[in-house]
């Protein structure tokens, strides 16, 4: 019962938070607020690939670029509200993932992940090309009537929100579900989960198709909020390095080392660039020792020591025996 009650209640409190907080805060917190929304549900579904399928992709920035793409596009095309963009950008990514897959699984490791970035580029480079797509200039909204820019923060945060929760909360159902510990089990040890049966393959598949999906909604909400879309920014390496470092500082195979993580990206962003103003440079030379730093003396991040720590267990998909 009690520990029910600690699992439930920070959610409640995001919701209160998430209720209260458009009429309380300026739209310039707003925006603040829901790009650490963003970052934490795109860091989040990196997890789930590389924290609990095992596979590492270094490639993801193509469906968050992806995800802006379709909701301009889809816009543009029917007249509708950019925010219905949102789902479609969604389902593109689950389709998109789904026929990307099986050419990424024929490489394996190391390999995957350079591969993954390899296409990431040839797909960044390719919409630079396609003029229907706006070639390096990129898309811009048409109908900017189907904004109300009275509630624009407002709504995305609300989005946001929304999104994080049924990213966090699908997490956790999913695995601690059978496909949950599927994915696990051929994390841990491929072998051993096919000798018990596990079809590692298609396991491996959904967490992908997933994980794609989510990063492509996450990007079409990021992407809407400077109300264009240009291939440089939408198709950037920097999106793969801050999911991989949130999750390396935060704890990877975890569902709260994402949120940590985010927390302290933001923090150290705040910090590095605001009271010592580094210039870009230095300032990803910072977080990289950040990165290293975590990685040599806690390889499993943040969380997992303050879990054990302070006998910490908010979302964990622990089995006890």
């Amino acid at each position: 019962m009690i520990h029910s009650i600690v699992r439930t209640l920070p959610f409640l409190l995001f919701l209160i938070f998430i209720g209260l907080a458009p009429g309380m805060i300026d739209d310039g917190s707003l925006h603040l607020a829901t790009e650490i929304f963003i970052v934490i549900v795109i860091s989040s579904m990196w997890n789930l690939l590389a924290g609990y399928a095992g596979v590492m992709s270094l490639g993801h920035q193509m469906y968050f670029g992806a995800g802006g793409y379709v909701l301009y596009l889809f816009a543009n095309l029917t007249g509708l509200s950019p925010y219905a963009g949102i789902p479609m950008a969604f389902l593109f990514g689950a389709v998109f993932g789904g026929l990307i897959a099986p050419i990424l699984f024929r490489l394996r490791d190391a390999y995957f992940a350079i591969g993954s970035w390899v296409l990431a580029e040839i797909v960044s480079i390719l919409v630079q090309k396609t003029e229907a797509l706006g070639g390096i200039t990129g898309l811009s909204l048409m109908n900017m009537d189907a904004i109300d820019f009275a509630s624009f923060e407002s709504t995305l945060f609300l989005i946001g929100g929304g999104m994080l929760l049924v990213t966090v909360g699908g997490s956790l159902m999913l695995l601690r579900s059978r496909t949950g510990l599927a994915f696990m089990c051929a994390r841990d040890n491929e072998r051993a989960a096919a000798a018990i049966g596990i079809d590692v393959w298609p396991s491996r598949l959904l967490a992908y198709v997933l994980s794609a999906a989510g990063c492509a909604a996450a990007g079409s909400l990021s992407l809407l909020g400077g109300l264009v879309v240009q291939p440089g920014n939408a198709f950037s390496p920097e999106w793969s390095v801050i999911m991989t470092f949130v999750v390396v500082v935060g704890g990877i195979g975890t569902l709260e080392g994402p949120i940590l993580g985010t927390l302290i990206y933001y923090a150290l962003r705040q910090l590095l660039t605001v009271v010592f103003p580094l210039s870009g440079t230095w300032y990803l030379v910072a977080m990289g020792v950040v990165a290293v730093a975590t990685m040599l003396t806690a390889p499993q991040g943040l969380w997992p020591i303050l879990r054990d720590r302070f006998k910490l267990d908010w979302l964990s998909v622990r089995r006890v025996l």
